[in-house]
Parts: structure tokens; C-alpha cells; sequence
């Protein structure tokens, strides 16, 4: 008896939507850091310089505390670091309160750099949410805060 072909059954596009709170948050940080990917690529940097760049936007941290928000160790960050000085993209300061500490900060083309990765995001993912309606956004604005307060993170 020679097997039927049996046709596949229509694909039920519930199927692909995420099971569950881990799954879809798993889902959607693989997307917008698919994106971050992307973006950094198109620059010559890795996705662990592009989040570099994006953490000292708005502050110039030690070289401990860069390590923390990226999780990398010591000699990593170093390396990392110094990579990114030798682009012309940051500079190391002598901290003005600890003088064995070192702060870093953007350069004027490590700034430009930044502002255009971050113009460049920002335009992708306006593209991922434009079909949300405003209360979503809202909704998505208001998840992300509550999550990113909450105890351990």
C-alpha cells in the first residue's frame, strides 16, 4: 500500500503569534535588536559598540560602570573602549573626583555617529509600530517604564 499524499493543513496565523509573556518578550527584543544590529552594521560598528555609543548619549560614565550596563568584564571593556578611541568616536577623561578613575565620553564624531544611528532606529522602529493605534504606543510607553523600574533589573 503506497502512502497518500494528504495536503497540509492552511497555516492558522495564530500559530505564530507568542504563547506567552516570556515568549513575546523574548520575540520583540530579537526584533528591535535585529534592528540595532542592522543599524550598527550599516556603520562599521558591532552591536556591542553600538550600545556603547548609545549608553554614553546622555552621560559619561567610569569604565566600571560601562561594564555593568553592558555586562562585559574589565579587560573586555578595555579592549572595547580603546577600539572606539583609536575610531576617533570617545575619549577617556581623568574623573574629577577620583583620580584613578576614568570617565568616558563622546566625541564630536563619536556624537555625530550617535545621533545618526538614533535617527536611523528611530525611523525603523516607527516603521515596525506604524500600524499601532496611539493608545497602544501609550500602552507601550507605559509597559516598557513599569518593566524597566521593576526590583532586579
Amino acid at each position: 500500500m503506497t502512502p497518500r499524499h494528504i495536503p497540509a493543513a492552511p497555516q492558522d496565523p495564530a500559530d505564530d503569534e507568542p504563547q506567552g509573556t516570556v515568549d513575546a518578550l523574548v520575540q520583540l527584543s530579537f526584533l528591535v535588536q535585529g534592528v540595532l544590529a542592522r543599524v550598527a552594521a550599516e556603520h562599521d560598528l558591532s552591536l556591542v559598540q553600538a550600545r556603547l555609543l548609545g549608553i554614553l548619549r546622555d552621560r559619561r560614565p567610569g569604565m566600571l560602570e560601562l561594564a555593568r550596563h553592558l555586562g562585559l568584564d574589565k579587560s573586555s571593556m578595555t579592549g572595547l573602549v580603546t577600539r572606539a578611541e583609536k575610531r576617533g568616536l570617545l575619549r577617556r577623561e581623568p574623573s574629577p573626583d577620583d583620580g584613578r578613575a576614568v570617565l568616558v565620553g563622546l566625541t564630536p564624531l563619536g556624537r555625530q555617529l550617535t545621533d545618526r544611528c538614533a535617527a536611523e532606529m528611530e525611523r525603523h522602529v516607527a516603521a515596525l509600530t506604524s500600524s499601532l493605534t496611539p493608545a497602544e504606543h501609550a500602552g507601550i510607553l507605559t509597559l516598557s517604564a513599569k518593566l524597566l523600574r521593576a526590583p532586579g533589573v
